[in-house]
């Protein structure tokens, strides 16, 4: 589609979802501002460069800069349609921080005018776009706000969260299927209408609360099922089973498909969203509650575990596989390796070494507890103790026969084939 030359749009926020979708907007023709609070985070993109690891995006980002479609500033400017895509944690006690929405927000109030569109795309608790509308009728009175009165409004304000897989950003944000929530029908035609500039995907409209809950509904799907195998493993671990076959038998049935096990859940949906819904209904949510205390156990369960079998081999050099919360990304939001990797450095000290092939520094606490980054082939060749916390390709190339005599705790079942590797965990639950 053609974009109309004096269409503009700015992204709010240039992290892992902000930076991808500024730079698919503008390659088809949109001018694009993306703004974000750090300064680095601007001049990297400004040089026609990415501050983070995804399939293809530097090649893209240089291309869009290049041409003069996307820049970046640390400061907000008049456009006409604003996408928000800020972070949404949680505090201590699970409870969902809005403060990045509504301080986006605020920021674009300064710049809103009649016409313009505003979009949220960071997963938020339900009811969050209509608390967004409300700071912005109080910020700016002269404007009409949507779903006030019969009149039409003078701007628009939408739900639309992104459904994206790490490694797989580009593609997904064309192809996969939106749900575009408006605070009123208008509102959500306006969004729609955008959005068929650059989405392949099926756009279907509906309310900002039933958006917001349906992305929300998605990830607590999916830590609900995790938890389910997470528990599996649990119970295989009890039985001195080895759950990988037993998932892969039981798969076997027709109607039976049970995801894999892990050292808990990580990224900054799956391991915080469903607490938006447990803070909101808790008293209709005990499986959705129990689910996260399933996978948060998970992560303890694999300290406990690791630190037995380290502990049955003093002194000698131990590698733990992998710090980010998935396969093949750079990404270690809330990543259960890294908690896992934490306790252990605590603990151990100098002897722990690290390999992540997607690092070039280790975070600040690892570094501070004396772990140490090293790549694979040391990792083979000097430790007789390995810790398999991500399953990255990588990893999985390793042969058997490099991994002779080796005590290997794998979480990710991604050695099958690896002598001893249920055995280890029978030895250490005889004695616990």
């Amino acid at each position: 589609m053609v974009s109309p030359p004096d269409l503009k749009v700015a992204v709010v926020g240039l992290g892992y979802i902000g930076l991808p979708t500024a730079a698919v907007i503008a390659r088809t023709g949109i001018e694009v501002l993306g703004v974000d609070v750090s300064q680095n985070v601007v001049d990297t993109v400004n040089s026609g460069k990415v501050h983070i690891e995804e399939v293809d995006l530097d090649g893209l980002v240089s291309g869009v800069v290049a041409r003069g479609n996307l820049r970046a500033s640390t400061q907000i400017q008049s456009a006409n349609v604003f996408v928000i895509a800020v972070p949404t944690p949680f505090k201590e006690d699970h409870q969902p921080n809005i403060g990045y929405v509504l301080q986006a927000a605020t920021t674009v109030a300064t710049v809103l005018k009649a016409g313009d569109i505003i979009i949220l795309e960071s997963t938020s608790p339900v009811g969050t776009t209509e608390k967004m509308r409300d700071l912005l009728e109080r910020l700016r009175p002269d404007l009409k706000m949507p779903g006030r009165g019969p009149d039409p409004a003078d701007v628009s304000i939408a739900y639309c969260p992104e459904r994206v897989l790490p490694g797989r950003i580009l593609v997904e944000l064309i192809d996969n299927d939106r749900v575009i929530g408006g605070i009123t029908p208008r509102c959500a035609r306006k969004a729609l209408a955008f959005y068929r500039r650059f989405v392949r995907g099926a756009c279907v409209t509906t309310t900002a609360r039933a958006a917001e809950m349906t992305k929300l509904t998605e990830n607590a799907f999916r830590d609900v099922n995790i938890a389910f195998a997470n528990e599996l493993s649990l119970v295989a671990d009890r039985m001195g089973v080895d759950v990988w076959e037993v998932i892969q038998l039981a798969n076997r049935h027709p109607r039976v498909n049970i995801l894999s096990p892990g050292p808990g859940v990580g990224g900054h949906c799956i391991a915080v969203d469903p607490w938006f819904l447990v803070a909101q209904a808790p008293e209709q949510t005990p499986l959705i509650r129990t689910a996260r205390e399933v996978n948060d156990g998970k992560t303890d369960h694999c300290i406990a575990m690791a630190t037995a079998l380290i502990e049955r081999h003093p002194g000698v050099p131990v590698a733990c596989m992998g710090l980010a919360f998935k396969a093949n990304i750079d990404d270690f939001r809330e990543s259960p390796a890294v908690k896992v990797t934490q306790a252990l450095a605590n603990r151990f000290g100098e002897r722990i070494r690290i390999v992540e092939p997607y690092a070039r520094d280790l975070p600040l606490g690892l570094a501070k507890a004396g772990a140490q980054l090293i790549d694979l082939d040391d990792a083979i060749e000097s430790c007789p103790v390995m810790i398999v916390l991500v399953d990255h390709e990588l990893f999985k190339s390793v042969p058997l026969d490099e991994r002779a005599g080796k005590s290997v705790y794998d979480t990710r079942g991604i050695w099958p084939d690896q002598p001893g590797t249920v055995a280890v965990a029978n030895e250490l639950r005889l004695a616990s």
